[in-house]
């Protein structure tokens, strides 16, 4: 019960916070403004949100994701792996939370000081992905999942940035779907159908 009281009281701060910004704008909305919509105390926020910033790019995303790849069959190869792992993860995601998840990404990749920040909040996840692979095969090569937890984590973001420049009209899912694709050997798939376009 009182895990369960923690996260709604989270959750409440962080959509009056996603909602206010909206409104006012990231760099006009204080953390007293926040804090009053929600009906907590300045020093409340701080307890669930150590910084402003923190309160749009906060969730609990990525251990969802580094469980759902450590569970992945043994047999499957890395980036199988972290594709199906992406695809359950960010399903559930996409229904429960779908309009959150756009406007939040819709302000890192729009908000300066946000974005600043992505690269520091892309490594960690990026460690994330790789200490997750790791811990499926520990004999694995440490540089080869190194990249591919590196290429998955782009082909995500990508994906991402071309659900928000649709303004959510496409199928995450599917765009997700779609860019881990891009990454199976694009180069081999596109030169052998033009080998066969230039067959008599």
């Amino acid at each position: 019960m009182r895990e369960r009281k923690k996260a709604q009281t989270r959750r409440n701060i962080q959509e009056h916070a996603l909602r206010l910004i909206l409104d006012q704008g990231y760099d006009d909305t204080t953390v007293e403004e926040i804090a009053t919509a929600a009906g907590v105390s300045h020093m409340t926020f701080f307890r669930y949100f150590p910084t402003k910033e923190s309160v749009v790019e906060s969730d609990d995303y990525d251990p969802l994701i580094a469980r759902l790849i450590e569970e992945r069959p043994p047999e499957e190869d890395a980036l199988t792996a972290l594709h199906h792992a992406l695809s359950q993860g960010l399903a559930r995601i996409y229904e429960a939370d779908k309009e959150a998840l756009l406007v939040r990404t819709r302000l890192v990749l729009t908000t300066p000081a946000l974005r600043a920040r992505q690269w520091q909040n892309q490594h960690a996840t990026e460690q994330l992905f790789t200490d997750a692979l790791t811990a499926r095969q520990p004999t694995a090569d440490p540089l080869r999942v190194r990249v591919l937890a590196a290429a998955s984590l782009a082909a995500l973001t990508t994906a991402l940035t071309v659900w928000v420049d649709s303004n959510g009209s496409g199928h995450l899912p599917t765009l997700v779907d779609e860019a881990f694709d891009a990454l199976q050997a694009p180069d081999a798939r596109h030169s052998g159908q033009q080998h066969r376009a230039k067959e008599p």
